[in-house]
């Protein structure tokens, strides 16, 4: 095999089972990672030559946890690891651990890790910082974007995260039912993030990104199994259904990025639609209202509408703007200046942007927005700046490829124009 696609898209979904694993081995961030990437390496190896084992996560952390004992060892001066052939050569070791390792063992270790990400002693930026770090493997650069904040700034915040655990002592157990409580709006915020960046960086229904959403889903799943009946949980795992289930639509067969009203809502996936809203009908019913199940809400109205024109701006507007009350952020206000330019046109919604200007100077959705509604407004020149900005700051190929034809819908514009001037 040459293609290492699929060795990418396991040690993806391997990660968080492996590393709650390796960390309740070691007891220690550092050297549960260490271990963890080491037997990456020996997967890059020992894959492509003999294929998938039966079970990814678990031959990662047998192998993982026999690098870190023999990291221990070497430092006392004992055993080393056996070769590598024996290593990879798993068989009934492998198959044993998968067992063990089918069902509680992978929930527990992964909430586990996740609450220890989640401590208290940690600031919150810090406590998801890590975890995305930790649990889900984005680069610092990945994370960096997902706050809208410098690669050198992340780097160092994730580096005091982790010296803060390591002086904290934190015990890798599972908090008691009250720390629990305080600490999952944390954890939902790091899952909100990871699924984010899987459906920000897609570039097609099958892509590696696309696994960072299945495991954002997975992830609020077992949270939501933990807290049954905590609303702002049934709201969040709505939220991510719901915009999991339009991945078939969002892209066309080149891996072009296909706009909501463009999709083909035959593609959208009904039983995750069909299960987001009597998730978010039974939040609702709790009265409590918090940000995933406004935004919950807005995914549905545009989940219930079976066209385009049918979608109820109105109400999204009223939606966002209580949105922004909960929660005011430059990104959501962005999103709100959609609803606005359908229901007042674009000239209202660039006076919405207008002010965002300054904060959103390199966020690359905010320039391509900003370039949509120039064009609608007939304001070609200006358009194209936007454009070229958001052409630079594209952070994919499929975004740069969306942008680029918008640019050539402009110039074709242009030059029809010309043309009915030159007739005339």
């Amino acid at each position: 095999m040459t293609d290492t696609t699929w060795i990418d898209l396991a040690l993806v979904s391997a990660r968080p089972q492996a590393m709650g694993a390796l960390l309740r081995y070691f007891r220690n961030l550092d050297t549960a990672e260490e271990a963890f990437q080491e037997a990456c390496i020996r997967a890059l190896k020992a894959w492509p030559k003999s294929g998938p084992p039966r079970d990814p996560a678990a031959w990662l952390i047998f192998v993982g946890r026999n690098s870190g004992i023999d990291k221990v060892r070497r430092q006392s001066r004992e055993t080393a690891l056996p070769p590598e052939e024996l290593l990879s050569d798993l068989e009934d070791q492998e198959s044993d651990l998968a067992d063990r390792l089918d069902g509680s063992h992978y929930r527990d270790d992964i909430l586990k890790l996740l609450f220890v990400c989640s401590n208290p002693v940690l600031p919150a930026t810090q406590q998801i910082a890590l975890a995305l770090r930790i649990v889900s493997g984005l680069t610092v650069k990945q994370i960096a974007r997902a706050f809208l904040v410098g690669e050198a700034a992340m780097e160092q915040r994730i580096t005091r995260a982790k010296a803060r655990v390591a002086a904290a002592g934190i015990e890798f157990e599972t908090p008691d039912a009250a720390d629990r409580s305080e600490r999952l709006a944390a954890v939902a915020t790091m899952i909100y993030l990871v699924f984010n960046e899987g459906y920000s960086a897609m570039n097609g229904p099958d892509s590696v990104s696309a696994d960072l959403c299945e495991e954002a889903i997975r992830l609020a799943r077992l949270l939501l199994r933990l807290f049954p009946s905590e609303p702002e949980m049934m709201g969040l795992t709505a939220l991510l259904l719901l915009q999991h289930s339009r991945s078939r639509a969002r892209f066309d067969a080149d891996g072009g990025i296909i706009l909501l009203d463009d999709q083909d809502r035959s593609l959208w996936k009904k039983p995750l639609i069909t299960e987001a809203l009597a998730m978010i009908d039974k939040a609702v019913r709790h009265r409590q209202p918090g940000p995933y199940q406004i935004q919950a809400a807005i995914a549905a109205l545009h989940a219930r509408a079976t066209r385009p024109e049918e979608t109820d701006w109105e109400e999204i507007d009223l939606l966002y703007q209580a949105l922004e009350r909960l929660q005011p952020s430059p990104v959501i206000t962005l999103n709100r200046a959609v609803a606005v330019s359908k229901r007042d046109g674009p000239e209202a919604a660039l006076a919405l942007i207008e002010p965002l200007a300054e904060k959103l100077a390199s966020y690359f959705y905010f320039h391509g927005l900003k370039g949509a509604l120039l064009k609608q407004a007939g304001r070609v020149r200006e358009a194209r700046v936007a454009f070229d900005r958001a052409i630079a700051l594209a952070t994919n190929a499929a975004e740069a490829s969306h942008i680029r034809m918008q640019l050539d819908h402009l110039c074709k514009d242009e030059c029809d124009k010309d043309l009915a001037k030159e007739k005339r």
